[in-house]
C-alpha cells in the first residue's frame, strides 16, 4: 500500500518536474535536463563558423558586401549590395497548396505560404515558412563557390521563364533565373507542380571562359533563432536544423550549441539531406546522391544556416555541368517525407520512445483512414490500447479493490499498535499473507503501461494531422479546448474548454475508488491530485485532453466493476 502511493506521487512530481522544465526550455532558460531546445541564447556577437563549415559559402546577408573597385554604377552587380537588394523583384507563384515568392537576386526562394494549413494564432490566415521581412528571416539560397566571381545568392539575375495558369491542363512548370559573371552562367531551375510541397530544382552551369573551372554548389537553409508565436509555454518542442546521413543517421542541432561552436554532426557524406525543423512543418534540401561537404553554422547573431556543398568537377571551355536536388517546404507528412527521401520522416520526432511510438502512429493513421475523423480515431486507439492492457490493468485494479477491502481492518490495526510502527508494519505483511494480497501489484502494471502513455502523448503532440481537426464541439484538436471560452471571453490570457473539467471529474472518481490512505496527508495530496492535473491539462491540445479523458472513463469503468465483485465476493 504505502509502496504504491510512493510510485504515484513519484510519477506526479517527476509530472511536474517534467512540465516545468518544458516550460523553462520554451522561455529560453537552462533546464535540468540540459540547455534549451531551439532557444535562443546571449552568445558573444562575433561571428562564428562552426566546425566543418565551409568558410568559402558566402554568408546569407549581404549588407556586408563591399563595393568593388572598378564598379559600375550602370552595372547590378557591381553596385553596393544594399542597392542589389533593393533592384532586385520578387517573382510570386501560386499553386493549389503553396503561394512562393522568389527573388531575382541569386534565385533565393524567399516566402513560402501552406495554403492549406491555417495559421496557429490568427486561422484567417494561412501558415508562412519561408519568409524575409523586417520581422524574421527564413530563406533557400544557393550558388556557386570555387570560381571567381560565379553567380551566388547575392547575384541579381533575370528571370527566363515564369509559370504561367497551373489550371489549364498543366499541373507542373518551371520557372528559370539565369546570371552571369565572372565567365560562368549560371541557370537555376525551379519545377513547381500543384498538389506538391516539393520543388525538384536544377542548377546548371556552364563555362564562357577560356580556362576549365573547377566550381561548387552549395545550397542553404537560413533562417533566424527567433520564437514562433505559436510556441507553447508548458510543451517545448525542436525548432532548428538537422542533418541526416547514412553514417549519422539523424541529428539535430541546438541553436545554443551553434553559437558556442559545439555543434556536432556528419560532414563528409555521400547522401542524405539537411532541414530546419519547426513544430509541425520543416523546410528541407535533399541533394543528388554524391559527395557533399554538409555544414550547419552560425551566420551572424541570431542567424544560422545549414546546408551542403558539392564540387561538379572539372568544366572545361565551353561545357556545361549541373546539380540536381528537392527543396520541400510544407507540413510533417510522414508519408509524403518518406517517400522523398530515407529519413525524412523523422522530423517528426517522438525522441528516445520512437521505437513505440511509431507503431502507435500507424494503428492511428489505420483507423482514421476507417472512420474519417482524427477525434474518433483517437477515442478508438484509446480504446485499442486499453484492451491491450486489459490483463494488466485487471491485476492492478484487482490489488486495489483488495487493499480497498480491507482498508478498515488496516486502519483498526494502526490504531491497535500506535507508535509502535515495527509491530504495524509486521501485522500488515501477515495480513497481506493470509488475503493473498500483493502490495506491488497495483503498481507494477502502471509502470509497464508507462512507456506507451508517453508514446502516445507525443504522437498526438507531434502530428500535424491533429491541427485544425475538428471533433464535435473541438475545432482543433490541437490546441486547447476553447468551448467556454467562446462563449464567456476571458480576459485571463488561456482558454478554458469542457475536456479539462470533464478530465478532472473523471480523475475525482478515480480518487474515490482507489483505497483511502490511512494517513492524512496522503489522503489530501490524493485528493488535490485531480484538480492539479486538470488546471495543467487546460493548456494542453484538446487531442491529448481528449485520450486522457477516454482513458480514464475506460479505466473507471474497469476498475469499478472488478471493485465491486471483490467487495461482493465473487471474485
Amino acid at each position: 500500500m504505502e509502496t504504491r502511493r510512493l510510485v504515484l506521487l513519484m510519477i506526479f512530481s517527476l509530472s511536474l518536474i517534467m512540465l516545468w522544465d518544458n516550460y523553462q526550455a520554451s522561455k529560453g532558460n537552462p533546464t535540468l535536463f540540459g540547455m534549451p531546445t531551439g532557444a535562443q541564447t546571449n552568445a558573444p556577437a562575433k561571428a562564428v563558423a562552426a566546425k566543418g563549415a565551409d568558410a568559402s559559402v558566402p554568408n546569407a546577408p549581404s549588407g556586408d558586401l563591399p563595393k568593388p573597385a572598378s564598379a559600375n554604377a550602370a552595372d547590378p552587380a557591381a553596385l553596393p549590395t544594399e542597392q542589389v537588394a533593393a533592384t532586385a523583384e520578387t517573382i510570386t507563384v501560386r499553386t493549389d497548396v503553396l503561394e512562393l515568392q522568389f527573388s531575382t537576386q541569386g534565385g533565393q526562394l524567399i516566402g513560402s505560404t501552406l495554403l492549406k494549413h491555417p495559421d496557429g494564432q490568427d486561422r484567417s490566415k494561412p501558415t508562412q515558412l519561408f519568409e524575409q521581412s523586417a520581422k524574421r528571416t527564413y530563406v533557400a539560397q544557393m550558388g556557386l563557390v570555387g570560381a571567381a566571381g560565379a553567380p551566388n545568392h547575392r547575384s541579381v539575375m533575370s528571370v527566363v521563364q515564369k509559370p504561367t495558369d497551373f489550371t489549364n491542363g498543366n499541373p507542373s512548370q518551371n520557372l528559370v533565373f539565369k546570371g552571369v559573371s565572372g565567365g560562368v552562367e549560371t541557370t537555376i531551375t525551379y519545377t513547381i507542380a500543384n498538389g506538391h510541397y516539393d520543388i525538384p530544382t536544377v542548377v546548371a552551369v556552364r563555362n564562357l571562359g577560356e580556362q576549365a573551372i573547377n566550381p561548387s554548389v552549395y545550397q542553404q537553409i537560413t533562417r533566424d533563432d527567433k520564437p514562433l508565436a505559436t510556441d507553447s509555454s508548458l510543451y517545448a518542442t525542436f525548432t532548428g536544423p538537422a542533418v541526416y546521413t547514412p553514417e549519422g543517421k539523424y541529428q539535430k542541432v541546438k541553436f545554443a550549441d551553434l553559437a558556442k561552436n559545439k555543434a556536432e554532426y556528419v560532414k563528409a557524406a555521400d547522401s542524405g539531406w539537411v532541414a530546419m525543423i519547426q513544430h509541425y512543418f520543416v523546410s528541407a534540401l535533399i541533394a543528388q546522391p554524391g559527395p557533399r561537404e554538409n555544414f550547419v553554422r552560425k551566420v551572424e547573431e541570431g542567424l544560422y544556416s545549414v546546408g551542403y556543398v558539392s564540387a561538379l568537377g572539372t568544366v572545361e571551355p565551353g561545357k556545361s555541368a549541373q546539380f540536381a536536388s528537392t527543396v520541400f517546404t510544407g507540413p510533417q507528412d510522414q508519408r509524403v517525407l518518406k517517400g522523398l527521401a530515407t529519413g525524412l520522416d523523422l522530423v517528426v520526432d517522438y525522441g528516445w520512445l520512437t521505437v513505440v511510438a511509431q507503431p502507435i502512429y500507424w494503428l492511428l493513421e489505420k483507423i482514421h483512414g476507417v472512420v474519417g475523423n482524427w477525434g474518433w480515431a483517437i477515442v478508438l486507439l484509446t480504446l485499442a490500447i486499453k484492451l491491450a492492457f486489459f490483463p494488466l490493468s485487471a491485476a492492478s485494479y484487482r490489488s486495489m479493490a483488495k487493499m480497498r477491502k480491507v482498508a478498515p481492518r488496516m486502519q483498526k490495526l494502526k490504531e491497535q499498535y500506535g507508535d509502535d510502527k515495527m509491530g504495524f508494519q509486521r501485522a500488515m505483511m501477515d495480513m497481506y499473507k493470509r488475503e493473498q494480497i500483493n502490495p506491488l501489484g497495483g503498481c507494477m502494471p502502471i509502470l509497464v503501461q508507462i512507456p506507451v502513455f508517453i508514446s502516445l502523448y507525443w504522437v498526438l503532440l507531434a502530428s500535424v494531422e491533429m491541427r485544425n481537426a475538428p471533433w464535435y464541439w473541438v475545432t482543433d484538436l490541437a490546441s486547447p479546448d476553447d468551448l467556454i471560452t467562446r462563449f464567456i471571453p476571458f480576459s485571463m490570457g488561456f482558454h478554458l474548454g469542457i475536456l479539462p473539467i470533464i478530465m478532472a471529474i473523471t480523475m475525482y472518481i478515480q480518487t474515490k475508488l482507489n483505497p483511502t490512505p490511512p494517513d492524512p496527508i496522503q489522503a489530501k495530496v490524493m485528493m488535490i491530485m485531480p484538480l492539479v492535473f486538470s488546471v495543467m491539462f487546460v493548456f494542453f491540445p484538446a487531442g491529448l485532453v481528449l485520450y486522457w479523458v477516454v482513458n480514464n472513463i475506460l479505466s473507471i469503468a474497469q476498475q469499478w466493476v472488478i471493485t465491486r465483485k471483490i467487495e461482493s465476493g465473487q471474485a
